[in-house]
């Protein structure tokens, strides 16, 4: 694990410093790491792939627990230094790659289990988070740390302002909460926000019957104008008929459907098409 006067030392010898492209934040605290590995609850036999490792101070911790890690890392100045800096443990790999346009089933493979952890920039948790539930079944769980308005609409219930079409679709395919939050003093450079600990644990099977190519449509369509009745939001899309079939009140606004509603929703409008 690193200090801050390590992960100076480190981006000093590599010729680097933090990219705000790239929105990289390094935690320079021992103890948030190892607690981040504690509460991604792994160990011996499990594998891990951590996303965004930058200089490793998570992925030292997580490498603690005796987990096989895979560190999944897009800045091609770090990987070198990551390497170095892992070389010595046997259950670390490092691999080149941008996440939201790997290869995952030859990264992963076809067998499920595995666990994602990651301290994930603004600019891409939703849609790397979004992108793996719907297309990479072989994570089973994620713990990602991420700004706390990101967190909260994660894990967000309806009737809320933080309900989104993002809930939607992570309850549709997971359940989630937040486990944790962690202040901006423990970065290098400290960013302006606090971020929090999401965990995200897939379902067996979608909290709906509905296909996910039917119902997020809907759903993304009546987010776009949620301030407005469903009746409005959807006009032209859902008929008064589809909304009594699904027994649902056409003066609702969408942030008071939850997962299931949404989903008898999809399934009514499908069965009039």
């Amino acid at each position: 694990m690193h200090n801050r006067a390590a992960i100076g030392e480190l981006l000093s010898r590599g010729g680097l410093s933090p990219r705000r492209d790239l929105g990289q934040n390094f935690v320079a605290d021992a103890n948030t790491v190892r607690r981040i590995a504690r509460l991604a609850e792994v160990g011996p036999g499990d594998r891990v792939v951590e996303i965004g490792p930058g200089l490793g101070s998570l992925t030292l911790a997580l490498a603690e627990t005796g987990a096989e890690v895979l560190a999944v890392e897009v800045d091609r100045g770090i990987v070198p230094l990551l390497r170095e800096i892992t070389e010595h443990l046997p259950n670390v790999r490092v691999v080149e790659a941008d996440a939201m346009q790997a290869d995952w089933k030859a990264l992963l493979g076809d067998e499920p289990g595995w666990v994602m952890v990651a301290n994930l920039p603004y600019n891409v948790a939703t849609p790397l988070v979004c992108d793996l539930l719907d297309f990479v079944p072989t994570i089973d769980r994620m713990l990602v740390m991420v700004q706390r308005e990101a967190a909260e609409r994660f894990c967000a219930t309806p009737r809320t302002p933080q309900y989104g079409a993002v809930t939607v679709k992570i309850s549709y395919w997971a359940t989630s909460r937040i486990v944790g939050h962690v202040p901006a003093s423990v970065f290098v450079p400290k960013p302006n926000v606090e971020s929090s600990l999401a965990e995200i644990r897939r379902r067996s099977e979608p909290a709906t019957a509905a296909p996910a190519d039917e119902l997020f449509p809907l759903v993304r369509t009546a987010f776009g104008q949620r301030r407005k009745m469903l009746r409005r939001s959807l006009a032209g899309v859902v008929s008064p008929e589809v909304f009594e079939a699904a027994g649902i009140d056409s003066q609702r606004r969408p942030e008071e459907l939850d997962v299931q509603e949404w989903g008898r929703l999809a399934l009514a409008w499908k069965a009039a098409q």
